[in-house]
């Protein structure tokens, strides 16, 4: 259960529907516990008018048969308003007890959400989407199944535990305890049985992570899998990955399978002492017949909540394993924290000042002993080769990722000392790895931006050349973009990606690749825009491709992590290094393609 305890300041939180709960509860219990006993009452009174019965004559005869007739209607009317009680009582036991659990399965969601939120990049590319799915739909799920129904069934058994022997005990004790004679077996059962059900529960849900993985690594890659006819493959492997679920479950099934069927034997076995027994004692004169059936009454009432026993365990050891699960998760901090809340002002002077980075994940080193400038408004190129470290300055930049060695400067102070979401607001960045919601074109335009004017929406995307595009569409502005942006081309995601990125109006933006995708033509409408309408501000354009880098104020040059030349594209071209070699490679492809 010390998983668990972690779920406290939540029953803190909710104390009012937890303490009505019980209230609920103990009242439905005790009016449940007194029907047996009007029952036994009635009984015993049908059973000395029985005895008088016969003793009396013709007249007397009748009087006290409508005495009894008026006296067992009476009980009927008592017991009847017992079982409405009993029932009002357990309504509004689910609405307190139940209703917390699903308002503490709505915070708890809340918060790993939230927390997944403030994780950096690092957090997810050592943790599967569909294994963190797993914890915030499954997990939580098992977890309100012990917060609502485990915890109302066992204050539930509890509170009709003590109440029924109690009673059971003001009648007889001996007979009292041969009732409760085969209870002692149960519990060690149960104990036993828990393990089983933690240990193979736990299993469960580990396989589960693996299947929403595997279906969700499938799903997004559909079209690689499909282009390779790859289909058969992954089918293969997705059902052996189904089996093996399968077989666990199963093996659970079983354990529950055996357990529920020996619970009510014992049970039935209680029932049979309470007849024997009590049968003994009334030929002795020391019970009623009333008494008897009072006990088997007490002992049915105790047949579900004994039986429920296992099913609760049942709830619990799965709970604690998925609570486990989920502690886990929020026990992981970010790397990547906002150190101050106080917001300087932002103009976009950066310098790398002998930045190293290494991913801590592969230990391999990105940037080696990188130093350069960028006063704001400058227009700075970021050239290299695929794996020379370009990429990795737009994450530093963005502080997705923190430096090894060295430090980022921004307006002279350390980045670290930035308001992170402050630094993000006033830079744009667009990526390799272009992403888009499944939303709206308008939408992921607009993305970001809380006053979202249509008027800009399409002059951003006229600024990208991605407006022709967008009006070809059945709905234009309005059409939806599936997951992932997979209704749309390559290019045309790139320039929505930009539009999104211009509209933001960010102090610095950086582009990293992301004309890879769209012809020269457009790429060149793009260019003239980025240099001209982002005049003042700083720009950074990543790219390996030397051929548009005519009119950059300065040019960096990075191989194997490595700055390695800098100035701009004349001065560069006069060097005869790499750049120069690269770029004059690129112009005769370009040239023989023509």
């Amino acid at each position: 259960m010390k998983q668990l305890f972690t779920l406290n300041p939540y029953f803190l939180k909710y104390k009012y529907h937890f303490v009505l709960g019980l209230i609920f509860v103990t009242g439905s219990n005790y009016f449940g516990v007194l029907i047996p006993q009007k029952i036994r009452e009635a009984l015993d009174l049908v059973q000395e008018k029985i005895v008088g019965f016969k003793q009396l004559s013709g007249a007397d005869k009748g009087i006290m048969f409508e005495e009894l007739s008026n006296s067992l209607i009476w009980f009927s009317i008592t017991v009847v308003g017992f079982m409405i009680l009993k029932g009002i009582l357990m309504f509004y036991m689910r609405q307190t007890i139940i209703v917390m659990s699903r308002l503490i399965e709505y915070d708890q969601r809340k918060e790993i959400f939230e927390h997944l939120t403030r994780m950096d990049q690092s957090f997810f590319k050592s943790h599967k989407t569909g294994d963190i799915m797993a914890r915030i739909s499954e997990d939580v799920s098992k977890v309100r199944n012990y917060l609502g129904p485990a915890v109302l069934y066992a204050v539930n058994m509890v509170t009709l535990f003590v109440m029924t022997i109690y009673a059971m005990l003001k009648v007889d004790p001996l007979l009292t305890f041969y009732a409760l004679l085969p209870l002692p077996l149960l519990s060690i059962s149960i104990y036993y049985v828990s393990k089983l059900i933690n240990q193979k529960s736990t299993a469960i849900q580990q396989q589960l992570s693996v299947l929403n993985s595997t279906a969700q690594e499938t799903f997004s890659g559909i079209r690689v899998i499909k282009s390779y006819v790859k289909e058969p493959q992954f089918f293969q492997f997705f059902s052996k990955q189904s089996e093996e679920f399968k077989i666990r479950a199963l093996s659970l099934a079983k354990v529950e399978a055996w357990f529920q069927p020996l619970m009510i034997l014992l049970i039935a076995l209680s029932t049979l002492l309470v007849v024997f027994v009590g049968g003994i004692q009334v030929f002795e004169g020391k019970l009623s017949a009333g008494n008897i059936a009072e006990f088997i009454l007490y002992v049915n009432m105790l047949t579900w909540p004994v039986t429920s026993i296992g099913w609760i365990a049942s709830i619990v050891q799965e709970a604690e394993a998925s609570q486990k699960r989920i502690n886990e998760l929020l026990e992981v901090k970010p790397d990547i924290t906002n150190q101050n809340q106080h917001i300087y002002p932002f103009f976009g002077k950066t310098e790398f000042r002998n930045v190293t980075y290494i991913y801590p994940d592969t230990g391999i080193k990105a940037l080696d002993n990188v130093s350069f400038s960028i006063e704001p408004g400058q227009k700075l190129a970021i050239f290299g080769k695929t794996a020379s470290g370009k990429s990795t300055i737009g994450d530093l930049m963005f502080r997705i990722f923190d430096v090894t060695e060295g430090e980022i400067l921004i307006d002279d102070k350390n980045i670290k000392e930035h308001n992170l979401y402050y630094l993000r607001q006033k830079m744009g960045y667009v990526p390799q790895d272009v992403f888009l919601f499944s939303d709206t074109i308008s939408a992921n335009i607009s993305f970001g931006v809380e006053e979202k004017d249509k008027n800009s929406i399409q002059h951003y995307a006229e600024s990208s050349a991605v407006h022709d595009d967008i009006m070809r569409l059945p709905d234009a502005y309005g059409s939806m973009i599936g997951e992932r942006g997979v209704t749309l081309s390559g290019g045309q995601k790139q320039r929505i990606a930009i539009a999104r990125a211009f509209m933001k109006e960010p102090e610095v933006l950086i582009l990293d690749d992301s004309l890879s995708a769209v012809d020269s033509n457009t790429e060149q409408k793009i260019s003239q825009y980025f240099l001209s309408a982002l005049e003042g501000k700083t720009s950074i354009f990543i790219t390996h491709r030397a051929n548009n880098l005519l009119q950059y104020d300065k040019i960096i040059v990075l191989e194997n992590g490595k700055l390695v030349e800098e100035g701009k594209h004349e001065e560069l071209i006069k060097n005869n290094g790499f750049y120069a070699s690269i770029y004059e490679q690129q112009r005769m492809t370009a040239d023989n393609t023509v």
